[in-house]
């Protein structure tokens, strides 16, 4: 067979190290990709009689700003598609062929140009070896991340009487996880009692007092908008009664509608709070949020006048925040899962249940943010890459520790490859006119055989092809 009829390349060096970024929500290494099936046929000629060598130099990183040919010229993907992991694994196998090209990397011809996946025997054996093997790979991303309670909302004193009487509906009490109402204080009188931070305030449980009257914290999605009496229909009346019946008061229907046996019910809540016994609900009366919430700063003292800010909350549980680089989108989704790891080394299992829009980071962010974005005057945030903001529930709060803000690693399991057969990535040889070959050790001689890349992750890569099973032979470099 003449040296025109095939050539082969060696590509046997694994691309580690690529996109060693370590900036909040970047990879820490790029270690796993799918390759397309061919690669670029331009290596140079073959000297005749020459055998294959191996690449022992690492395969560069791609050009900094070069974009996958599917993105757009300003870095993002297309409208309404997310990036996939062989735009950027392509770039692996560019960067595999550009390195034998540019070496003089060539071999005589081995593989049968008749492209039925026949070897042929090559001069000598080669440098190393290793075997088949059959296992799981897993396709991941290690990334920055913060462990916090999550965006913090404002609690805003509810309106004076006088504005809220617009009945406007607007909400002024940092509505977000929780709500002030806007009557029965009516920004009038005076704070006397406020929780500390730290605390967790649960349903029933007293949020502030005003002139020593209890303002309650109940369960919902919106807050309380008007006087509920008896007569009155509507949405809230059932939120209302949905709450009364959770702490234990009896003798209603929970329906949309309050009559005189939801208001008897009000009256014995009422006496509860050691307040007087209308039997109504004012605006003011309480404030409502989707749970239970942790006070995470006190912004007003007893003794001022119920106006501003009072205090901030967040969530009871601690999450986990991403800031993730957008080139890398495709690795999450609604529930994909992860494993964090903590300051101390211990790991915890996480899980995506929130992913944001992207946006132009404009600096360092707290794990926890404010709920208050202070826009400064930045003239150095323009020029930020974009981040898509992702969030990661853990269910063993437990093993979180004491832990209450931390910066953290969490590695995304973006899929799983089970049983397949696996071989060093640098066990790969470049076909001229496109593909791979393994060098097949058989007995005192070696052939290469055609093999279908599938999935790479940590250094290794999913290979299939005729004669290629579990414990064969293949050449490495040293």
């Amino acid at each position: 067979m003449t040296p025109d009829e095939t050539d082969e390349s060696a590509v046997r060096s694994e691309p580690s190290g690529a996109l060693q970024r370590r900036a909040s929500g970047r990879a820490a290494m790029r270690t796993a990709g799918t390759l397309p099936g061919t690669a670029g046929d331009n290596l140079p000629e073959p000297a005749p009689g020459s055998r294959p060598e191996r690449a022992a130099e690492p395969l560069p990183e791609p050009a900094t700003g070069e974009k996958p040919a599917a993105y757009t010229e300003d870095g993002e993907p297309p409208a309404g598609t997310r990036g996939r992991r062989p735009l950027r694994t392509s770039l692996i196998v560019a960067a595999a062929v550009a390195v034998a090209a540019a070496a003089g990397l060539t071999a005589t011809g081995t593989l049968g140009g008749d492209g039925n996946g026949s070897g042929s025997a090559a001069p000598s054996g080669p440098p190393a070896t290793a075997e088949v093997e059959r296992t799981t790979l897993v396709d991941s991303e290690t990334v920055d991340g913060n462990l916090g309670y999550g965006d913090a909302q404002t609690v805003q004193a509810p309106a004076s009487s006088a504005t809220s009487s617009a009945g406007t509906g607007t909400d002024r009490s940092g509505q977000g996880g929780g709500s002030g109402g806007d009557g029965g204080a009516g920004g009038d009188g005076i704070v006397t009692w406020l929780p500390e931070e730290g605390k967790v305030v649960e349903r029933g449980d007293t949020v502030y007092r005003v002139d020593q009257r209890k303002v309650p914290l109940l369960y919902g999605s919106f807050p309380l908008y008007r006087t509920l009496r008896p007569g009155t229909e509507g949405a809230d009346v059932e939120m209302l009664e949905k709450n009364l019946r959770a702490l234990g008061h009896t003798g209603f229907v929970v329906d949309d509608t309050y009559n005189y046996s939801t208001a008897e019910a009000v009256k014995d809540w009422q006496d509860d709070l050691n307040r007087q016994e209308t039997g109504t609900v004012e605006r003011g009366d309480a404030l409502v949020a989707s749970g239970a919430r942790r006070v995470a700063d006190v912004k007003a003292a007893p003794g001022a006048s119920l106006s501003g800010s009072l205090l901030s909350w967040t969530g009871t549980e601690r999450i986990v925040g991403v800031d993730l680089d957008v080139q890398f989108e495709d690795l999450v989704d609604d529930g994909t899962k992860a494993t964090i790891e903590l300051p101390d080394g211990n790991t915890v299992q996480g899980e995506v249940t929130d992913i944001g829009t992207p946006s132009t980071s404009q600096g360092d962010g707290s794990a926890s943010g404010s709920g208050e974005s202070d826009s400064g005057s930045g003239g150095s945030g323009g020029n930020q890459d974009p981040t898509l903001p992702v969030e990661l529930t853990v269910k063993d709060q437990k093993g979180l520790g004491r832990y209450q803000a931390a910066a953290v690693e969490v590695t995304l399991k973006a899929e799983t490859r089970k049983d397949v057969l696996v071989v060093p990535i640098s066990a790969l040889v470049a076909r001229k006119g496109g593909g791979y070959a393994l060098e097949v050790v058989t007995g005192d001689s070696t052939e290469y055989r055609p093999v279908e890349l599938g999935m790479f992750a940590d250094g290794r890569v999913e290979v299939s092809g005729s004669g290629i099973k579990e414990g064969t032979v293949v050449g490495v470099p040293k």
